[in-house]
């Protein structure tokens, strides 16, 4: 097994694209991605009746590095102050395939 850094990102679907460019950017080998997601936060609660236009994407990916890791949290920041959204970090271990 490979210590990792999991990490997971929630923001609206509106900004989906600019997140996966961020983490083509700090090189992030792989990630899956839920559309369609449903929750509240402190902006309140986000439906998907609306059309996807107005949900949320669930982001999940893991960083293999500190570098990495440093780098994505650099980057996504600020988009997170500007749009709203949520970045959670925790420690994980990679099954080797």
């Amino acid at each position: 097994m490979q210590s990792v850094h999991k990490v997971e990102i929630i923001i609206s679907s509106l900004k989906l694209e600019r997140v996966l460019a961020i983490l083509d950017k700090v090189d992030v080998s792989g990630y899956t991605v839920i559309d369609n997601t449903t929750g509240k936060g402190d902006r309140g609660f986000t439906d998907t009746d609306l059309d996807r236009v107005f949900s949320n994407a669930y982001i999940l990916t893991v960083c293999t590095n500190e570098e990495q890791l440093n780098l994505l949290i650099e980057e996504i920041t600020p988009l997170l102050k500007k749009v709203g959204g949520i970045c959670l970090v925790s420690e994980a271990a990679w099954i080797n395939h």
